[in-house]
């Protein structure tokens, strides 16, 4: 597969998503992990954007040590994907309109001029592609595995890795 198709695939598993897992590091340099919205993804711009609340865990996180993970997984389908990359706490009121939905009117009292809204922008570096295929093939390929006691780690779906 080529550099393109990888971030083809990676562009369109984040966007059909909704939520992520960000994980950050604490000041204890313990990992910390909350969900996210995803609000905008240029894979090829190396932009992943976020709005977040401030304070909050995640953005004093972000503050003391700006490296993150993003996890990402589909429903049914067994499609596993986690980013990373370094996270930016970012002040821009064109973007912040440009973000918004009516959505974040349920966390935010003001709307999109309370002063907690933070908007977060992740700059991807790598990410980590893993699709296991379809679930009954893999069961038949494991039990056959299981009873020829051969390996078959290869067969059982597609990964990549990527440098962004």
């Amino acid at each position: 597969m080529s550099k393109q198709a990888q971030m083809d695939t990676i562009q369109a598993m984040v966007k059909d998503i909704k939520y992520t897992m960000m994980t950050t590091r604490n000041g204890e340099d313990h990992l910390h992990s909350c969900p996210m919205n995803t609000t905008e993804t240029s894979i090829g711009a190396k932009e992943i954007w976020f709005i977040g609340h401030t304070p909050s865990e995640t953005v004093d996180n972000i503050k003391q040590n700006a490296e993150v993970n993003l996890a990402y997984t589909t429903k049914g389908d067994d499609k596993y994907l986690s980013i990373s990359g370094t996270a930016e706490l970012v002040e821009d009121t064109e973007k912040l309109d440009e973000l918004w939905s009516v959505m974040y009117n349920a966390y935010f009292e003001q709307g999109k001029e309370d002063p907690r809204v933070q908007l977060i922008k992740v700059v991807p570096h790598g990410a980590e592609y893993w699709a296991n295929g379809n679930a009954i093939t893999s069961a038949v390929k494991m039990t056959a595995a299981a009873v020829t006691d051969a390996a078959i780690e290869k067969s059982l779906g597609e990964n990549f890795s990527i440098e962004l």
